[in-house]
């Protein structure tokens, strides 16, 4: 029982010493770069101005300079490192890219009109006679012409082939009205005409093109067994760049389509939300719901930015703990190579924590250089990176990757966690280890 209740005790230790590294690896991912620099300035003083950090430097110093001897197995912590913050934040950089790219298709100063209820496009159904009632309302700016900016539109997913593996793939053919280029300033022709009403005329993003065999401007494509046309193509920094555009009521008749999914209207000044949102729901024949087109692209993409962050973190996680056997098994064995070193400078006076952080110093020295290699490799390589992922519309949605300075920044931390835990351990056996064994150990 005296035995058991022993190991009990030294599990309980254990299992407590890995809990409050954990803590202190979460806290430390989530400190601003303010809290980084003040730990950084307190580390900086106190190696300058105490006797203890003037001995930890003096440790540090021989270790580093040891490390040429060492590459080898020093490698083994760099490259680890690397690794992991490489494909995390190539991770976290394509759902950043993915969420900028639907954050930026939308705006304040237009609204998108669904049926009460619906989430997205694919599941709302406005009848025609809406659509003169929703055009009466307040709250809608007025062209040049004086009509309303209103422009009822229809989402249909088509079968296209990939340029990359010539495989079938979903793209979306949008219906839009005539006054939907007035309402959408930011989408602008690069090369041909816009299509022609009542045609069967395409005009094509760039990234649909990109993407999509045969949207050649001039040439033909095969969409719901009728030839069409490709007039045009456009450039809008934004989502619908992964578009075919075409007239409402030719997608309509081509598939079936007696009512529209959307309508797309322009706000009149700063309360035209207001005044639209009021409108609609005073009437009892307009049973919509209204949302700014920011509003609504930004709900768009929360779930699959969830999920690439949170699968971002999972593997990063997995590789993380990789990375830190490997920090640990060289250090180890870099200490038990300097056990006489170590053992000579504790009989001169050196303490135990001088040692402990000298030890930390080294290991996080090379977590550093791991975490500059993996962000630069991720900078240079996925920076831009253009792709294209399944969107709610059930159609291909093309992007590039995002790798902002804070997933950069971000990535270090990863890096320094892991040097921390890697060296921790190895540094802390150093700083116990008896002199006396330790010199004939040597």
């Amino acid at each position: 029982m005296k035995h058991f209740k022993k190991r009990l005790k030294g599990w309980l230790l254990n299992a407590g010493i890995v809990l409050a590294i954990l803590a202190a690896l979460v806290a430390w991912i989530q400190l601003p770069w303010q809290g980084v620099v003040a730990l950084v300035v307190l580390l900086a003083a106190w190696l300058g101005l105490t006797r203890r950090g003037r001995q930890t430097l003096a440790v540090a110093g021989v270790g580093i300079a040891g490390l040429p001897q060492r590459w080898g197995a020093s490698m083994v912590i760099v490259v680890g490192i690397a690794g992991v913050v490489a494909v995390l934040v190539a991770m976290l950089a394509m759902g950043e890219g993915f969420q900028a790219t639907l954050n930026q298709t939308g705006s304040d100063d237009a609204a998108i009109i669904l049926r009460g209820g619906s989430q997205a496009e694919t599941n709302s159904i406005i009848s025609r006679d809406q659509v003169p009632l929703i055009s009466s309302l307040p709250g809608i700016a007025r062209g040049s012409d004086g009509r309303p900016l209103v422009s009822p539109e229809l989402s249909q997913v088509v079968n296209m082939r990939s340029k990359g593996d010539g495989s079938d793939v979903n793209a979306q053919l949008r219906g839009v009205g005539a006054q939907a280029w007035e309402l959408r300033p930011q989408v602008r022709l690069v090369e041909g005409r816009k299509f022609q009403p009542g045609l069967r005329e395409l005009v094509v993003g760039k990234g649909a093109q990109a993407q999509f065999l045969g949207l050649d401007v001039g040439s033909s494509v095969k969409l719901g067994n009728q030839q069409w046309s490709v007039v045009g193509l456009f450039a809008s920094g934004d989502a619908h760049e992964s578009e075919l555009w075409a007239d409402a009521e030719v997608v309509g008749s081509a598939y079936n389509r007696s009512s529209y999914q959307s309508v797309t209207v322009k706000l009149a000044g700063k309360d035209g939300f207001t005044q639209l949102k009021a409108a609609l729901a005073a009437d009892p024949r307009l049973k919509l719901d209204v949302e700014t087109t920011r509003a609504y692209y930004s709900k768009q993409s929360e779930g699959l930015t969830r999920l690439i962050t949170v699968l971002g973190t999972v593997i990063g996680t997995i590789m993380a703990i990789g990375a830190v056997f490997g920090a640990l098994n060289t250090m180890f064995a870099a200490v038990a190579g300097r056990a006489r070193e170590i053992a000579t400078m504790r009989a001169l006076g050196f303490r135990g924590l001088p040692v402990v952080v000298a030890v930390m110093l080294e290991t996080m020295l090379l977590a550093l250089l791991g975490g500059l290699l993996g962000a630069g490799l991720a900078w240079l390589v996925f920076n831009g990176y253009t792709v294209s992922t399944l969107g709610n519309n059930f159609s291909q949605v093309v992007f590039q990757f995002k790798v902002s300075p804070e997933l950069l920044w971000n990535g270090l931390k990863w890096a320094l966690g892991i040097g921390l835990v890697g060296g921790l351990f190895p540094a802390l056996r150093a700083a116990r280890l008896p002199v006396t064994e330790a010199l004939r150990a040597a």
